[in-house]
């Protein structure tokens, strides 16, 4: 997996779930606490996802193959969205189930304060994993907004970890506060709710998670701004009258694949025309270092005059 994979990020996350996942079912043996059960499922959920993460970064670095001679670059998108169903189910679905549990048999919390102090610790470690998160991050996200990096990103494993460190912190918050409600008003009523929130957020991740990483595993073309220097790019040869159509679409985070019609000047030669190939070629993956798959058609442009 190359930098842009977010590898630190990732290993960052596993080290920290990991950690966290076993410090809140001690947690949770100890106060009884279902809002920590499910967190501490959750927390088994993350460490499991960022190891799926890591295995689908090194299962797309294999060589491209007679069957596969594009290479395997998707497979980054697959574990990614495996990673998203198995937020959903084991973590949200688990959560959920669980909540519904503890309003149907209510069962009072024991030594509290444990689960308070664990819950803080993980507050922490989750931060640093979501501090580190941001900061592979930024790079990559340039000026867009959030949002907008969640929902463009190619490299999938990035979004993957912000998302699931950002539902981790909140659940956590939530997690607090059922325990919190619970041991002020000695009603169980609220580690119960608080559960049922935890599943609810968990869910709207995992299908916000899931929408992004089948639109990627489909198969995305270039973001307008990336297309629009492609084109720029062909049409600067001396030679090259207009780019008739131009396709793009991604084999792996870091591999477009480009696919364009040129409209050449009449009456070159074979020898002239392959040069001006190469040179179109050469200009794009200059300008678009990510574009390592190029097919260009030469044509003569049979546009109506005026």
């Amino acid at each position: 997996m190359s930098a842009g994979g977010g590898t630190k990020a990732i290993v960052a996350a596993l080290l920290a779930n990991a950690g966290i996942a076993i410090a809140k079912f001690i947690g949770y043996l100890i106060t009884g606490a279902s809002s920590m059960l499910a967190e501490a499922v959750h927390s088994v959920a993350d460490t499991a996802n960022q190891g799926l993460l890591l295995f689908g970064g090194k299962r797309a670095r294999r060589e491209a193959t007679e069957e596969h001679p594009f290479g395997y670059g998707r497979d980054r998108y697959f574990y990614s969205f495996v990673v998203a169903l198995m937020l959903f189910t084991l973590g949200s679905a688990f959560a959920i189930y669980e909540g519904i549990h503890k309003l149907q048999e209510p069962e009072p919390l024991t030594s509290p304060i444990v689960a308070v102090l664990i819950l803080l610790v993980a507050v922490v470690l989750e931060g640093f994993s979501f501090r580190t998160a941001i900061g592979e991050s930024r790079p990559l996200k340039g000026r867009r907004s959030w949002w907008q990096f969640i929902r463009q990103a190619k490299v999938p494993e990035l979004p993957v970890v912000l998302l699931e460190d950002f539902g981790a912190l909140i659940g956590l918050v939530l997690a607090l506060g059922g325990v919190g409600l619970t041991t002020l008003t000695g009603n169980p009523v609220w580690d119960a709710i608080g559960t049922l929130c935890i599943g609810t957020l968990l869910g709207i991740i995992a299908v916000i998670l899931v929408v992004e990483m089948k639109s990627l595993l489909i198969g995305e073309g270039a973001l307008r701004p990336v297309v629009g220097t492609i084109r720029r790019e062909l049409e600067a040869g001396d030679v090259v009258v207009r780019c008739i159509h131009l396709k793009t679409q991604y084999l792996g985070p870091e591999e477009l694949l480009v696919a364009a019609k040129i409209a050449l000047t009449p009456g070159l030669a074979v020898e002239q025309v392959a040069v001006a190939i190469d040179e179109a070629e050469a200009r794009i993956r200059a300008a678009v270092p990510d574009a390592r798959v190029i097919y260009l058609e030469p044509d003569l442009d049979r546009s109506p005059v005026g």
